[in-house]
């Protein structure tokens, strides 16, 4: 991406940017706005800027444009813009302009993209987009030429972008991230347990006592971002309950959730304080870089801002995998890069071939995150394991948990597949403010279970008028 990347044409500028404003008018708008609110000391912190605007193509040759987010690794953005695409465009007789926006930007900028059927040729998401399947071409070809040369994807990335009410791929998942425990291994070592919590009851117990012997909290979000989000139903998962079967019933009103909801309550007040009930997308990892938490549910970009910045505390950080609930040992992915090809793309088939491509150089990609991009189709990175037990940072090994990631990571919708209306009730926030209704006292958990339901079969009845649940 150059440094000072030129704007599209006035007038198409300008309609982009009145879509803009109408996009976060519209439906939904209160709570897109209170996530970039919330979000955006996170995206100054992590050094991402303002929206950049496709830049006008070059008389000759073709064009790619691409969109993504400002990747929290910043070697990798550094491989993609200077190196990858520029290598791959060469080869292609393509110019490849690549746009970064932060977080926050991300929906906004598709709702407008599509209002004005006008934007880039690959869009990325960092969550499934199902709600905007009538907008995207079906990428089951893609995935069909991915699998003749790699074998088949993982699960949670089908289960990602596939409807199997509409039998369209509405996406493509190059790559996840993993959302393991980050823990302080002094503090969980002077309480007895040195390798880490292996269930959410020893979250409880030890974390009880960290708080009560060291006055350090447990940090796990409750308020309206992303990381409370995946971490709720983390929790909600491994003790059986959800929002949806198997079948895309809505299911969430359980004796399961119930005891969820009661758990997390206890958990907050055992070992939490009430900060977490205003944290934005980045306050677990500024908290546990600062060593004011003593664990938190989080990628390891964390750990790798420990190791880079060279901070006292990046030795003092485990990681262990996903915890025993009542009912199973599960744990969400962080992040699921999802790629979308707009049916108002103007190089269609130029989006296709990059994403064949990219997926053939992934082992290149998955160096340049530092391990933080999980491959989609396994066999791209055979080596996979030896790489995570040689990272040469201590302590020594600490990566390894994350070899069998795809044993225990699972998908936004379990146990069914991402729809519009899972989509739809993550986006606004629905369990977030059912766990915190319950956790700061402000409803019962029957209440609050009662109360998101509802919001749940309502969103799923919308959606299944527009045939897409």
């Amino acid at each position: 991406m150059n440094e000072t990347p030129t704007t599209w044409p006035k007038d198409d500028a300008i309609a982009l940017a009145e879509t803009v404003r109408a996009a976060e008018s519209g439906p939904g708008a209160p709570a897109r706005r209170r996530f970039i609110r919330d979000t955006g000391a996170a995206g100054a912190a992590l050094g991402i800027g303002p929206l950049i605007l496709p830049r006008r193509a070059r008389a000759a040759g073709k064009t790619l444009k691409i969109l993504q987010w400002a990747h929290f690794v910043p070697a990798y953005d550094k491989w993609f813009d200077n190196e990858y695409t520029k290598q791959w465009g060469e080869k292609n007789d393509t110019e490849v302009i690549v746009d970064h926006v932060g977080i926050p930007a991300i929906n906004s900028r598709a709702a407008a993209e599509v209002s004005a059927q006008k934007g880039h040729d690959l869009f990325m998401f960092l969550w499934p987009p199902p709600t905007y399947e009538t907008q995207v071409i079906d990428h089951r070809e893609i995935y069909q030429e991915c699998e003749r040369k790699h074998g088949k994807p993982i699960d949670l990335a089908v289960k990602s972008t596939y409807n199997p009410k509409t039998r369209k791929y509405f996406g493509f998942s190059d790559s996840f991230v993993p959302d393991p425990v980050n823990y302080r291994i002094d503090l969980w070592s002077e309480a007895g347990m040195a390798q880490g919590p292996r269930s959410w009851e020893d979250v409880m117990r030890v974390g009880r006592k960290i708080k009560e012997t060291k006055n350090v909290p447990v940090g796990i979000g409750l308020s309206a971002e992303l990381d409370t989000a995946m971490a709720m139903r983390t929790l909600l998962y491994a003790f059986g309950g959800s929002v949806q079967d198997a079948e895309g019933r809505v299911v969430l009103d359980s004796k399961n959730t119930l005891e969820a909801v009661k758990f997390a309550t206890g958990l907050y007040k055992a070992t939490m304080t009430p900060e977490v009930m205003a944290w934005d997308a980045s306050s677990n990892n500024r908290a546990l870089l600062a060593g004011k938490i003593s664990l938190c549910l989080n990628a390891i970009s964390t750990t790798r801002a420990a190791e880079n910045d060279k901070l006292p505390i990046a030795d003092q950080i485990g990681l262990t995998k996903a915890l025993m609930g009542s009912t199973r040992a599960i744990g969400l992915e962080h992040v699921m890069d999802c790629y979308v090809i707009w049916k108002f793309a103007e190089n269609v088939e130029g989006a296709k071939k990059f994403l064949v491509d990219y997926i053939d150089n992934f082992h290149r990609g998955f160096v340049a995150s530092q391990y933080y991009n999980f491959p989609c189709f396994a066999s791209t990175v055979p080596d996979l394991d030896k790489l995570l037990a040689d990272d040469p940072h201590t302590p020594a090994g600490k990566y390894k948990v994350l070899a069998d990631v795809t044993k225990w990571a699972t998908n936004v919708g379990y146990p069914g597949y991402a729809n519009a209306a899972v989509d739809e009730i993550f986006g606004t926030w629905v369990l977030n403010t059912m766990f915190a209704k319950a956790a700061s006292g402000t409803m019962s958990p029957q209440a609050a279970i009662r109360e998101a339901d509802r919001k749940c079969r309502a969103i799923f009845a919308k959606w299944q008028t527009k045939k897409l649940v």
